[in-house]
């Protein structure tokens, strides 16, 4: 199968992730510890099982298997910033800011990866970096002129682990069968976000939905270990049969899924998912998505 397909099918797997996940947050958590802790929990085995069913395979060694562990690492930090973010932002701004990891994957991948750049792509790469912008733009009535969320600097050091997390991927994948190199990314992960969240607000917060029986758990189950595996698989799947800055930057698409997902859902279920659904912030976002997916176009060509 083409790696292009294989992205594009990551992109909208990962895109309903972000949305689940924010509804999980803006519904059920009482801190935004909680969500990495849950996310902590289901990685970490996600990642032993992983392991356990691949087995050790006879071309690892030490530098393929650190780089897969590296990758993890990035991704698991990448994720503990977007949960953040997300228990108290948009999840339709933040995640399109976040899809511009193809910039850096890009200048990451022509260094480490020898990948060429052409002059399109680097349009491109202008492109999804404009669109970012403009998505974290907010303009407050009290407030003449324009002025950038304090999140998009936080969301924009998440790109930067995504992309880079991609590209150290590719490198571990280059030797490494696919469920081995999942399973240590998995298990990276798990571990990075159980490091960061383990608190007692959010281990209390957790009990809490367990001894209630919340509907946030089967959401939880669902997102992570169906939804969310299968979106990652397909990324891995789509990295090793294809260049990771152009993989990086069609998996950049997911923007455009999360934007319309949660704008499905708010207009049919109201608050749901906290989102401001005014007729300026919906164009906002449209408009911002488009110029971001048409730089991942450029990148991809």
């Amino acid at each position: 199968m083409s790696w292009l397909l294989v992205s594009l099918m990551s992109a909208a797997l990962m895109g309903l992730v972000s949305v689940v996940d924010k509804a999980i947050i803006f519904n059920y958590a009482k801190s935004s510890r909680t969500m990495p802790l849950l996310n902590g929990v289901t990685q970490t085995i996600v990642g032993i099982v992983s392991l356990i069913i691949s087995g050790i395979p006879s071309e690892s060694d030490f530098a393929t298997s650190a780089a897969a562990v590296i990758s993890g690492g990035l991704l698991g930090s990448a994720l503990v910033i977007l949960q953040r973010v997300l228990f108290t932002q948009e999840v339709s701004r933040s995640i399109p800011v976040t899809q511009s990891a193809p910039i850096f994957a890009a200048v990451l991948a022509l260094f480490v990866l020898g990948e060429s750049i052409s002059l399109l792509q680097w349009g491109g790469i202008t492109l999804a970096v404009l669109g970012s912008v403009l998505i974290s733009i907010r303009t407050d009535v009290r407030v003449s002129g324009i002025f950038l969320h304090k999140s998009f600097y936080a969301l924009m050091c998440a790109a930067f682990f995504f992309g880079a997390s991609n590209v150290i991927g590719k490198i571990a994948l280059v030797e490494l069968p696919l469920l081995y190199t999942h399973g240590l990314r998995m298990l990276a992960v798990g571990l990075i976000l159980l490091f960061f969240s383990f608190r007692s607000e959010s281990w209390v917060d957790v009990r809490s939905l367990f001894s209630r029986r919340s509907p946030a758990l089967l959401l939880v189950a669902i997102n992570d270990l169906l939804i969310a595996q299968a979106g990652v698989l397909a990324l891995l799947w789509a990295l090793s049969l294809g260049p990771a800055s152009l993989v990086s930057a069609v998996a950049g698409i997911r923007a455009l899924f999360t934007v319309s997902y949660s704008m499905g859902i708010t207009k049919v279920w109201a608050g749901a998912l906290g989102e401001e659904s005014s007729t300026s912030s919906t164009l906002n976002k449209l408009f911002s998505t488009v110029v971001i997916v048409a730089g991942v176009a450029a990148i991809a060509i």
